[in-house]
């Protein structure tokens, strides 16, 4: 099983982060799709092949290509957008918050997948990247759509923890190194 392959690489200081992926992993506030996709999404936007590597190992038993695909879409899009919204939103000159991004975004309004899934995926790649205003807009998004507080937490609570564990992964390579 990957996750175990991956929580057999956390070292010991980082325990928490094992116990935490252990529970996400059986989370049932989200359905199947919704989580795998999350876990996912996270992975390729914490950018660590280890993580990367087993969490879509994983994943594959959870996801059709479909949603696997858009996931991967969901980490690459918001990839894009959350570095120029941040940008929109932290800027000090208001003009560009007036301007058009005119950036191609097609995948938004046609992921293959569930609208809340692809949202809820987009949102937890935002959390990771930082970007407010996105965060701000795919939660609006979701609670709009009918999903609880609860489980958009669960997706933030997957984001927060695969970030965590690449993090540590990537300082225990350059320590090694």
């Amino acid at each position: 099983m990957s996750i175990d392959n991956l929580k057999g690489k956390i070292p010991d200081y980082a325990k928490d982060l094992k116990l935490n992926l252990s529970s996400l992993a059986s989370d049932e506030s989200l359905n199947e799709q919704q989580l795998w996709g999350t876990f996912l999404a996270s992975a390729l936007a914490s950018r660590n092949a280890t993580v990367i590597k087993e969490i879509s190992a994983e994943a594959e038993g959870y996801l059709n290509a479909a949603a696997f695909d858009g996931a991967k879409a969901a980490a690459s899009i918001m990839g894009m957008n959350n570095i120029y919204y941040r940008f929109v939103h932290l800027s000090s000159n208001k003009d560009y918050q007036t301007m058009q991004a005119k950036l191609r975004m097609n995948i938004i309004g046609n992921p293959g997948v569930d609208k809340v899934d692809f949202e809820l995926w987009s949102l937890a790649v935002s959390a990771i990247n930082g970007c407010g205003m996105c965060i701000d807009a795919h939660e609006a998004e979701l609670l709009k759509h009918g999903l609880s507080k609860e489980q958009i937490q669960t997706a933030i609570r997957v984001g927060s923890v695969i970030h965590a564990i690449a993090a540590t992964l990537d300082g225990e390579e350059a320590i090694a190194a």
